[in-house]
Parts: structure tokens; C-alpha cells; sequence
């Protein structure tokens, strides 16, 4: 019999020791941060975005001749106190504050229960003529707003709401693009196991809406309660037909602003200030949700 052959040795080093294994090169992790480019592409970006609104500041705390120089200043000046008392004796500012905070606030609430309710309906619930009644939907977008205002102010003429808040506030408790909003958000965020599990359970479908639906969709409705804020807050075509000066919003008040032979534009710049900084409030509160609800739809995607 022959002898069965040895097992090769290992290779061995140069000093004959065994050789370390081979490790495979990991690859270091991509930076999270940009290049110079970018951060200076978002700094300029920064600086146009945020230049109007600090250019409406500096106009508001000079005076009208510190306005015609050639070239403009461009640092804030000492009237500003000056010009917000000289917006409260030409109009009625607090006032018109207090109506667009009812007005815009009213539309705000509506917007979104109704919206997220209609947008619930049509994303899960399946009744006959959900398809037709959708398509109608999104199809009153594409007819313009003006179109409807004589019908409109003869119908709120014959309820006899003419210079009334509730004149503002009804028409624009729904709207078409909100339905479809929440309905293309609540499709992509809701899973059809948590509602069959609920009605496993017995729950209704008011207490499903209320106690499922409502926190899913709550950075969806933070964002369209942004978006419908600004939208009734800026509103001038409407309340200035159907108010008068007696009842005005913050839009119908400021064109009263800087009259005479020379506008006086320091003046009406410190009342737009004055009419932004509730925007920016509301925006302040809801960021966070608006923050949450785009991260919680890229980590989805």
C-alpha cells in the first residue's frame, strides 16, 4: 500500500510566520454634507428669497424722502414707531387684524376638517359614483373664480349678507384642490389593514376617521391649513366686493394707506409689515408638522 501523501503546508510569511488574512477594504460612508458650491448656491438663493421681506422692513421704519434717494438705503431707519401710529389713525388696522384672524382662521378650520374628511371618502371608501363624483371634483379647478362672483354676490345679497364676515367665510369653507389633496395623501399614507382591522374591531367610520385617520394625516393637514391660511389671508377680490370699509380685512384696509397727491409708500410699507407677521406666526407654529410630514414622505418613497 503506498502511504497516503502529507497535507500541504500553509504558506507562510517572510519570516515564516502564517500570513494574516486579506481583509476586504470597506468603503468609507458617503459624506452627508455638500461641496462649497452647493452651500454658496443656497446662500444666494437665501439672500433673494429673504431680501423682500428685510427690504419691507427697511421701508417701514424711514420716511418717504429716505425712499427717493438715489441710491436707496438700505439699513433701517428710526420711524418705524412713527409709522405704525400713522397706520393706525389712517385705518382701521386693528380691526381689519381681527376679521382677517376670524375670516382666514374660519376658512382654515373648515378647509381642512372638510377637505379631510372628502379626501377619507374618496381615498377608502367605496361607494357607486366615487370615480364620476372625483373627476367633477378636480374639474371645477379648471373653471376660473371670477366667472362665479355676480352669481355669488346675488346670492349673498339675498340672504342679506352683504358686509358681513359670514360672506367671506362660507364660499371658501371647501375647496376642490384640498379634496384632491388629502385624497392623493391619505391613498399613499393610509394602509387598508389598519381600517379593516377597525372594523373587525366594530369601530364606525366616524370613530375611524377621529382616532385613525386624523393623526395619519396630520402633516397633510398642517400643510394644506398652511397653504389655505395664506390663501384666505391675501384674499383682496372677494372681500373687497363683498365688504366695505366698515368691515374690512387687512387687504380691503391697507388700500386706504398713504393718500394724497403722494403716496406716501413708507407708510403702506409699515401696514404690509404689519399684515405679514400673523403669516409668519402660522407658519412658525405649523413648520414643525410640515418638516415632519416631507420626511415621513421621503423615508416612504
Amino acid at each position: 500500500m503506498t502511504a497516503l501523501a502529507a497535507p500541504p503546508a500553509p504558506p507562510t510569511g517572510p519570516e515564516g510566520t502564517p500570513p494574516r488574512p486579506e481583509r476586504r477594504k470597506r468603503r468609507a460612508p458617503r459624506s452627508m454634507h455638500g461641496g462649497t458650491l452647493s452651500y454658496a448656491i443656497l446662500a444666494v438663493a437665501l439672500l433673494i428669497s429673504a431680501f423682500p421681506f428685510y427690504w419691507t422692513i427697511v421701508a417701514a421704519s424711514r420716511s418717504n424722502a429716505d425712499l427717493a434717494k438715489v441710491p436707496p438705503t438700505l439699513l433701517p431707519g428710526p420711524n418705524l414707531i412713527g409709522n405704525f401710529e400713522a397706520v393706525l389713525e389712517e385705518a382701521d388696522i386693528g380691526k381689519a387684524l381681527l376679521n382677517s384672524l376670524i375670516v382666514s382662521g374660519s376658512i382654515t378650520v373648515g378647509t381642512v376638517l372638510c377637505c379631510t374628511l372628502a379626501g377619507f371618502a374618496f381615498a377608502k371608501l367605496r361607494f357607486r359614483g366615487r370615480g364620476a363624483l372625483l373627476a367633477l371634483t378636480v374639474g371645477t379647478m379648471m373653471i376660473p373664480p371670477q366667472l362665479g362672483v355676480i352669481p355669488l354676490f346675488m346670492l349673498i345679497a339675498e340672504l342679506q349678507w352683504v358686509n358681513q364676515l359670514q360672506a367671506v367665510i362660507l364660499p371658501g369653507l371647501v375647496s376642490a384642490f384640498g379634496v384632491f389633496f388629502m385624497r392623493q395623501y391619505l391613498v399613499q399614507s393610509l394602509p387598508d389593514e389598519l381600517i379593516e382591522a377597525a372594523r373587525v374591531d366594530g369601530a364606525s367610520t366616524a370613530r375611524i376617521f377621529w382616532s385613525i385617520v386624523v393623526p395619519i394625516a396630520r402633516p397633510g393637514m398642517a400643510v394644506l391649513g398652511m397653504l389655505t391660511f395664506m390663501t384666505a389671508w391675501n384674499d383682496f377680490f372677494w372681500p373687497i366686493i363683498a365688504l366695505s370699509s366698515q368691515e374690512p380685512t387687512v387687504q380691503v384696509a391697507l388700500r386706504q394707506l398713504g393718500g394724497g397727491y403722494v403716496h406716501d409708500q413708507s407708510v403702506i410699507m409699515a401696514g404690509t409689515l404689519l399684515g405679514t407677521l400673523p403669516v409668519l406666526l402660522v407658519f412658525g407654529l405649523l413648520g414643525r408638522q410640515i418638516v415632519g410630514g416631507i420626511m415621513q414622505g421621503a423615508v416612504k418613497g
